[in-house]
């Protein structure tokens, strides 16, 4: 084959190889598939239907979709490596991302979104040994197994609506990634007994009330 030719296939495969629309699209994919996962662990393991969201609109994990796309960073040469390399590397890596997660939404928004204190080997109850372990595991199943799978069906997109579809996505994320934090953050500022400052915080009051994000981040506990 030609470079030429290699040049043209390229232009027609969207997001080839390893790039930045790739990983997007792997935020995307997995913040979605992260979040249902977690909504049917719950149902199964309590009984009941919990929403798992990161963010105000639909059901989107931020934790799962950025450590996704983290492995994927860290591991996209390792593929096709002895599995132990990739286990220990995916399990420290995870945990330390997990610890750091923790660390920044209760810095920033006044709440720990998940607490290990009960389960045996855990730090800070922000991660434990288990939970690391399974960092690990999903890290091997992901660089081995399903990034390769997921690669090839972004690659499948056509390149023009693909472009385009990847930008409204990015700018609809953004928006809800905005917005939430700042509920969150108004969230945090009504336990403390703030009043609104601004119309932005009148807003905010009227629009996601305790009740609504009590029943959204069914997880939260206010910090201590």
């Amino acid at each position: 084959m030609s470079k030429s030719e290699g040049k043209l296939m390229n232009m027609k495969s969207f997001a080839k190889g390893y790039n930045i629309y790739k990983l997007i699209w792997i935020f995307f994919i997995c913040s979605f598939l992260g979040a249902i996962i977690e909504i049917v662990f719950c149902y199964l393991t309590m009984g009941k239907l919990m929403s798992r969201s990161s963010l105000i609109y639909g059901q989107f994990s931020i934790v799962w979709g950025l450590g996704c796309v983290l492995l994927t960073m860290l591991l996209h040469k390792m593929e096709g490596q002895r599995d132990l390399s990739v286990f220990i590397v995916g399990s420290l890596a995870g945990g330390i991302y997990e610890y750091a997660c923790s660390l920044i939404a209760e810095g920033l928004f006044g709440v720990r979104f998940w607490d290990y204190s009960d389960i045996p080997f855990n730090v800070d109850g922000r991660i434990n040994l288990l939970f690391c372990f399974f960092w690990g595991l999903i890290a091997v199943i992901w660089i081995q197994n399903i990034y390769p799978f997921l690669s090839r069906r972004i690659e499948e997109l056509p390149v023009r609506w693909g472009k385009q579809l990847t930008w409204v996505l990015s700018v609809f994320m953004a928006y809800n990634i905005a917005i939430s934090g700042l509920a969150l953050i108004r969230a945090y500022q009504r336990q403390q007994h703030i009043p609104p400052q601004s119309f932005v915080s009148e807003y905010l009051d009227e629009q996601f009330p305790d009740d609504y994000i009590a029943k959204r981040y069914q997880n939260i506990l206010p910090k201590k």
